[in-house]
């Protein structure tokens, strides 16, 4: 790193590919107006993005610490902050930021910050961030130089982030973590924000045309007409929940996206958990967008080809508004189990995208590639 001029301030928001860098480019605008303003210094600062799998391999800490400073040495830039959307642990906590004051640089966990205004949680955390590392250090009793505590939004007493522990052996001086109840929840959350489950959608195309092509058959079939008007509200329940939970099966097992661990450590352990719950709710979240659409093109296709008369001289039950909503819930059910049967999704990168285990081998495989070159 460079050692900064009188009056400007040169950061470098290091991110990984795809969300991280996309919430880095975004805030990259706004930011040196407002670091500006919240200074009060008269300094100017410069936001420079640079996109780069740097947690490709690993999850370390101590490794990652390290990655960012030999990033920074050779850059000319005073400050380093670097997002990723991987979850991080330290002793046993999920790690929100580490700060290292001495080297000018911090380390971001984006799924700590929730599932919610992540955008503007993450301006607010790196804001903080830069400030903290570019205002001046504090001299303890002793001397020694000692870290300001992180202040604003992104602490306070309703948001379960504390200081967390920091070894003699790290190159961090100052740490926030979550931990508790809230805390998992609120990284499962921010998993799940950052694996996009809208972009599934698209990336289901294939069993969406499957099942498109089973309902449509399946709505005007006498049979299925017969079934729809004699099963209950709670049938048609289970029938909902079977075909959803067999789809969410179906993408998880014929994309591999579960993930095993090959350690035996607690946080590996717990890592794997994590993974594994963002990945069902994330692509439960795109299979049942996909159920919802079926159901209006299935009720708007039936509206289209069904005749009341026909459908009541088979059903003995008039075709009212109940039961075109009744036959196109069902309907969906069986077309949803007739995508998954159908669907052709090892080679789709949206499904793909849903597990954090199929991303991190996409980052070793960008390293592997830059290396070679």
């Amino acid at each position: 790193m460079r050692v900064s001029s009188q009056d400007v301030t040169v950061v470098a928001l290091l991110a990984d590919p795809d969300a991280p860098t996309e919430i880095a480019q975004r805030m990259a605008r706004m930011l040196p107006a407002r670091l500006a303003d919240r200074s009060g210094q008269g300094r100017r600062f410069d936001v420079e993005v640079v996109s780069e799998p740097f947690t490709a391999g690993t999850e370390d800490l101590s490794t990652l610490t390290r990655r960012i400073m030999d990033r920074g040495s050779e850059g000319n830039w005073d400050i380093v902050v670097a997002l990723t959307d991987l979850p991080l642990h330290s002793h046993g906590r999920k790690l929100v930021v580490d700060l290292s004051h001495e080297h000018g640089l911090a380390l971001l966990s984006l799924p700590t910050l929730g599932g919610f205004w992540l955008q503007t949680r993450a301006r607010q955390a790196v804001e903080e961030a830069v400030l903290s590392l570019a205002g001046p250090q504090v001299t303890g009793p002793e001397g020694t130089p000692e870290s300001q505590p992180l202040r604003g939004p992104l602490i306070g007493r309703l948001v379960p982030i504390r200081p967390g522990q920091v070894g003699e052996e790290d190159i961090a001086d100052l740490r926030y973590v979550v931990s508790g109840p809230r805390g998992y929840l609120r990284v499962l959350f921010g998993m799940v924000r950052a694996n996009r489950p809208w972009r599934l959608v698209p990336g289901l195309s294939k069993a969406l045309a499957a099942a498109l092509a089973t309902g449509a058959v399946a709505t005007v079939n006498s049979t299925t007409w017969s079934l729809a008007a004699a099963l209950s509200g709670p049938r048609l329940v289970i029938a909902m929940v079977g075909s959803v939970g067999l789809m969410i099966g179906w993408l998880i097992v014929d994309g591999e996206l579960w993930h095993r661990s090959t350690e035996g450590s607690p946080e590996a352990r717990q890592r794997a958990r994590l993974y594994n719950a963002s990945t069902v709710m994330t692509v439960g979240i795109g299979v049942l967008v996909c159920y919802g659409g079926l159901i209006v093109i299935n009720w708007v296709w039936a509206l289209f080809i069904l005749n009341d008369r026909v459908f009541a001289s088979m059903t003995r039950t008039p075709l009212d508004a109940t039961e075109y909503l009744t036959l196109s819930w069902f309907v969906a059910s069986v077309a949803t189990v007739g995508g998954a049967l159908g669907s052709g999704l090892e080679s789709d990168d949206a499904i793909r995208a849903a597990a954090y285990s199929k991303r991190e081998q996409e980052r070793r495989s960008v390293l592997q590639d830059d290396h070679g070159d």
